[in-house]
């Protein structure tokens, strides 16, 4: 079952002009809360971008992809604890939030709708237009909607190609 979601989700760059439920995003956020994290220190905060007005705003900050302001939600992932190490040695904050951003991507391919990650983005300009206080860092967005099209499936590599047993082979 969850394998057959991840089969079916794929970067959306069109989405229709139509509100996504209020349930529908609860669910999609909800997904996201459930994630797991280092130390389960929940280090985030997600903005839901909903105002047209900021959207819009969003569109140069994101290296002018007009899709960021066509989608009806843009979910910005912030890192609240952006100086925490794992074990001491590696920054916890992106692959926290990349767990967190996944399961709302999942989530939302599981209810029909499309996603985007944005990494693509100016920092300073994304927490100026969005009142992102000093010390917390923004880590990506991601566009919410109901696709308006789909492109075509991009290919993956074969697991031979990416995977070793016991030892990196190369």
């Amino acid at each position: 079952m969850v394998l057959e979601v991840i089969k079916k989700r794929q970067s959306v760059r069109s989405y229709q002009d139509k509100e996504i439920p209020e349930e529908i995003l609860q669910q999609v956020l909800e997904a996201g809360r459930l994630a797991p994290s280092a130390c389960n220190n929940q280090p985030w905060k997600f903005i839901v971008v909903r105002d047209k007005k900021l959207r819009e705003r969003l569109v140069s900050a994101c290296k002018n992809q007009k899709f960021v302001g066509e989608a009806p939600v843009v979910i910005v992932g912030c890192a609240t604890a952006p100086n925490y190490l794992m074990g001491g040695s590696e920054y916890s904050y992106p692959v926290d939030l990349a767990l967190a951003l996944d399961h709302m991507s999942l989530e939302a391919a599981s209810l029909g709708l499309g996603t985007c990650w944005i990494g693509a983005f100016y920092q300073d300009r994304v927490k100026e237009i969005l009142d992102i206080p000093e010390g917390v860092k923004v880590v990506a967005l991601m566009t919410l909607g109901y696709p308006n099209k789909l492109g075509p499936k991009t290919e993956r590599k074969p697991l031979s190609e990416i995977v070793c047993f016991d030892k990196y082979n190369s």
